[in-house]
């Protein structure tokens, strides 16, 4: 293993990563606009941004397995090619008659393919970087994807403005086929491990998940605590960002696709902050301190509910609204990305596949239920969203705060080396 963190293959890695969340960006952005433009609802938008977690969550236990089994090289380069020729499909029998129907469609199968590609590049993380550079690793991945985000919206909402959807569908193709060339030449290992005795595929499912499950709540619960923090604040945070950031500027302040893409360059740019520290502290990061990032989620949503209590313009409500959500999308990224690094750190090579399986499953199970919740409540209290985002704010900030215990508890807690087969 090398001690230097851009090795060749973990730069291929982080190549394909920018291609694909570049494309996924892009897409993204335009299926959101064309959704809330068409049906000038956030609940509806909720509903179909919810229905299309389902799929992650329920297929998350064959993903893990098959990162652990499986060859993680030709699984992640399946998955970008299938990818590619699912939004090549939609382009190509895209109609305005059956558009809600294509993109609900195309939602779920994406979905369905991210239980399987999220478990098996965390899980390569490990075997392509030495355990110093662990968190480094996991930023820089994280990183990519911001960075991605950083002008994929800008530049998704102009060709959306200016084209409509259909180009940047064709556009996103392109990255995604792009990803599939990258990973085709990384060099991972792979060591088969015996499926075991009885029950065929869904007996080895089973079995396999059961003992991540066993490990996550029995052997190391201060993991199953670690989940069920990152799961309420997914809550607040996907609840308010996914549906209200859109809705918020789009349908509220009554701006167009361009200001939209803006402010999510501006989230990107401000994860990506947020990545570069937690990369930058790497093993100097304290788990101690980990409370701090979610008690400040709470106190980042505050200002942006205010704003709509002030008797303040669009254009300066908008740049508060902005502002303030780009301190919670940094706040967030920090916390994953060093909750990510602490849960790998704490086990053994065999499971991280289906361990990290139950981190996006247990995680994502959070994230409709926060979607539909905002959906209705910003629908409920549509002239008033501040009545929304300020209690928002105080519960997560109180959330952060009686989680400070937890992380003390959790600092003295032993590490595990990976096994990186």
């Amino acid at each position: 293993m090398k001690d230097r963190l851009f090795t060749r293959d973990f730069t291929l890695l982080i190549l394909g990563q920018l291609t694909s969340l570049f494309g996924n960006a892009i897409l993204r952005l335009a299926l959101s606009l064309y959704v809330l433009e068409t049906t000038g609802s956030a609940a509806v938008f909720a509903g179909l941004v919810s229905a299309a977690i389902l799929p992650s969550v329920l297929l998350a236990p064959l993903g893990g397995v098959l990162a652990d089994r499986g060859d993680r090289r030709a699984i992640m380069v399946a998955l970008d090619g299938l990818t590619g020729l699912s939004v090549l499909a939609a382009a190509l029998l895209f109609t305005p008659g059956r558009a809600l129907g294509i993109i609900g469609g195309l939602m779920l199968f994406l979905a369905a393919l991210g239980a399987f590609e999220t478990p098996t590049v965390q899980a390569c993380i490990p075997s392509l970087v030495s355990e110093g550079n662990l968190t480094k690793g996991n930023a820089m991945v994280n990183q990519t994807a911001f960075l991605a985000n950083l002008a994929a919206p800008a530049l998704g909402g102009v060709l959306y403005g200016a084209w409509g959807l259909v180009p940047v569908l064709w556009a996103s193709v392109l990255f995604f086929f792009a990803t599939a060339l990258f990973e085709c030449f990384i060099r991972l290992p792979h060591h088969s491990r015996p499926a075991g005795t009885g029950g065929g595929v869904l007996g080895m499912v089973r079995r396999d998940f059961g003992e991540s499950l066993r490990y996550i709540f029995v052997r190391r619960p201060g993991i199953s605590r670690l989940l069920m923090l990152a799961a309420l604040s997914g809550f607040f945070v996907v609840g308010v960002m996914v549906v209200g950031l859109p809705y918020l500027v789009q349908n509220v302040l009554g701006l167009g696709p361009r200001y939209y893409g803006w402010a999510e360059s501006v989230l990107a740019a401000a994860a990506v902050a947020g990545g570069a520290m937690a990369g930058l502290l790497g093993p100097r990061l304290k788990t101690e301190r980990l409370w701090v990032p979610l008690a400040a989620l709470g106190g980042f949503l505050l200002p942006a509910g205010a704003a709509f209590f002030l008797p303040l313009g669009t254009g300066a409500r908008y740049l508060v609204l902005t502002g303030s959500f780009a301190g919670v999308q940094g706040a967030a990224n920090f916390f994953s990305i060093a909750a990510v690094s602490l849960i790998q750190s704490r086990t053994p090579g065999h499971l991280l596949g289906k361990v990290m399986a139950c981190t996006s499953a247990l995680t994502l199970c959070a994230q409709p239920v926060g979607q539909l919740a905002y959906g209705f409540l910003f629908d409920r209290f549509r002239g008033m969203p501040g009545l929304v985002l300020v209690p928002s704010g105080v519960i997560a900030g109180v959330v952060g705060l009686l989680s400070a215990g937890f992380f003390q508890r959790t600092a003295g807690e032993e590490t595990v080396i990976p096994n990186n087969s």
